[in-house]
């Protein structure tokens, strides 16, 4: 989700389809980014070999993933590299070391699945290529058995046309996290001006081919700032559409166009593949590239479930004109298919299968659009539900929703499955939710919803904005205001700002914290705590909290 009223041809300037449209008697303003001369990023030092920088991701307990890609001083097609990792920043205990090759068949990028190493433990780490070395960076295994409390900073939708990666930096300052994640949109396929234009794209035109998938992810793996966050810590990814084209399914896109830009799957095919090469993750199925589902044991306290929501079985989106006035939809007719899809049956499948057999104190599900419902007028389910506003979400899924929640809510001789915690991106803006099927009928008894005690919520739900696209104009918050009569299981809607969320769990709690930047329209240090909720154990729904405190001796930062 987010795109401009149109893609071709690229013009200046920006727009951007409101996915509210009119909510109540407030009109939606679309955010129009200050624009700023290119070239004002502060410099940083290129090494010419290393250009893009050092990452880690997909940590387990007795291994994690390590990347680099070496730059081509010549007509090459392939050579070797060498890496190192330690317990030290110095390099001086070394635990590992090892020569791998890459090839222009790879565009010379680089993974090593570093195995052997200890649970619970930061490690640091280097390449070295051509007579050059990499800059140091930092990484950590997962812990296993007893997990005393997980810290993980949670981020979405970084369109590098838009503006300046300040949550990145921000991110990577925080050295007491255990992980990133990230839940989508890390790059955007569009043109330069096409949505956004602080900064300028490469290729300039949208992106289709192999070669062009590869030299977006090339430009942002370049930035300073995404830099600086990989190198610091792991990190755990999920695509969402714009990897691809916005608003993808399994058979295309609202941004593709067979008869000019060829065959969806040769261009899904194209983006999965400078996706798997340039980002620090596995591939969990090499024969079906779009499978990326996976979870981690983050010890016995969170279970980690990651949701594949695109490209492996997605129905074809309902409607059009999303949040405009000719977009709001109701769930009758084709929205009540209990036939249409958004995971799939296998991956629905695996899905109940974890949430029902899980052993952790906590459940998250990773994955990338709104779960909660959303809409415009509420009505209790006996009363059709009322109107809602963004079919791209789970709200044009309702009966694929329906079945997450008969799992949650415990079915047959199937307990209930407690301490679930939805964690979102995709939406550029910040919410946290009570998730219950049935949130504008106010009696629990009859599977209804209490927004006062929260009685009636199965889950919850944190929602994070972005790290540079562009959300809702809404500085005094009236839009905001104007959606809560319809959807009381909200407790906190920020419409305006961009950040991250920093997550904190403990076997006793779950606190989602809201951390919002000042700017992106230029390189800014300034961030500000707006507000924090939490989850007790077994109580299923939100209550405000408080600021959390930094871990004290954290791990050395690389240096």
């Amino acid at each position: 989700m987010g795109r401009p009223n149109q893609v071709k041809p690229a013009r200046p300037g920006t727009s951007r389809r409101g996915f509210f449209g009119r909510s109540g008697a407030a009109a939606v303003a679309l955010a129009s980014t200050p624009l700023l001369p290119l070239g004002t990023a502060f410099a940083a030092t290129v090494n010419a070999v290393f250009q893009h920088g050092v990452a880690s991701g997909d940590p387990l307990a007795d291994r994690v993933i390590l990347w680099t890609r070496v730059s081509p001083i010549s007509a090459r097609t392939a050579t070797s590299v060498d890496y190192v990792v330690a317990t030290d920043p110095a390099l001086t205990q070394v635990v590992a070391t090892g020569r791998t090759k890459t090839n222009v068949d790879r565009d010379f990028t680089v993974k090593v699945d570093v195995a052997g190493l200890r649970a619970g433990t930061t490690y640091y780490y280097r390449f070295a290529a051509d007579g050059a070395t990499s800059a140091i960076g930092r990484t950590k295994t997962l812990p296993s058995g007893a997990a005393p409390s997980l810290r993980m900073a949670v981020v979405s939708c970084s369109n590098y046309a838009y503006g300046y990666f300040n949550v990145y930096r921000r991110i990577a300052e925080r050295a007491d996290l255990d992980l990133v994640m990230h839940l989508g949109d890390y790059i955007y396929e569009y043109g330069s001006g096409q949505y956004g234009n602080v900064r300028t794209c490469e290729p300039e035109h949208e992106i289709v081919s192999l070669s062009d998938y590869r030299a977006r992810h090339a430009q942002y793996k370049r930035d300073v700032d995404s830099q600086e966050m990989h190198r610091q810590h792991p990190l755990v990814a999920i695509w969402d559409d714009h990897e691809t084209a916005n608003n993808s399914w399994v058979d295309g896109a609202e941004n593709h166009q067979p008869g000019t830009e060829g065959s969806w799957p040769a261009r899904v095919a194209a983006a999965l593949q400078a996706y798997y090469e340039w980002m620090p993750v596995r591939v969990v199925d090499p024969t079906t590239p779009r499978r990326n589902n996976r979870s981690y044991a983050y010890g016995n306290l969170v279970d980690l479930i990651m949701l594949e929501e695109r490209l492996g079985a997605r129905s074809q989106q309902l409607g059009t004109n999303i949040g405009s006035a000719a977009g709001y939809f109701t769930q009758t007719g084709a929205y009540a298919d209990a036939s249409r899809q958004m995971l799939g049956v296998t991956e629905e499948t695996w899905l109940f299968d974890k949430l029902r057999t899980s052993t952790a104190k906590w459940k998250f599900l990773g994955q990338g659009v709104m779960f909660a419902q959303l809409k415009v007028a509420g009505a209790p389910n006996s009363a059709g539900g009322g109107v809602f506003l963004n079919s791209d979400a789970w709200d044009g899924y309702q009966p694929a929703r329906n079945r997450i929640f008969d799992v949650l809510a415990g079915t047959g001789n199937k307990p209930m499955v407690n301490n679930v915690v939805v964690l979102t991106g995709d939406i550029h803006s910040s919410w946290a939710a009570d998730l219950t099927p049935d949130p504008n009928n106010a009696v629990p008894a009859n599977g209804g919803y209490d927004a006062a005690s929260g009685q009636g919520s199965r889950a919850v739900e944190f929602v994070g904005t972005s790290v540079s696209s562009p959300g809702v104009n809404d500085p005094s918050g009236a839009v905001a205001n104007s959606l809560r009569p319809a959807n009381p299981h909200f407790k906190y809607i920020n419409l305006n700002q961009r950040g991250y969320m920093l997550v904190d769990a403990d076997a006793s709690r779950c606190v989602c914290e809201w951390w919002h930047i000042d700017t992106v329209a230029s390189v800014s240090n300034i961030q500000t705590f707006a507000v924090a909720f939490e989850v007790r154990d077994g109580a299923n729904h939100l209550q405000p909290s408080v600021q959390t405190p930094n871990r004290a001796n954290p791990p050395v930062p690389a240096p």
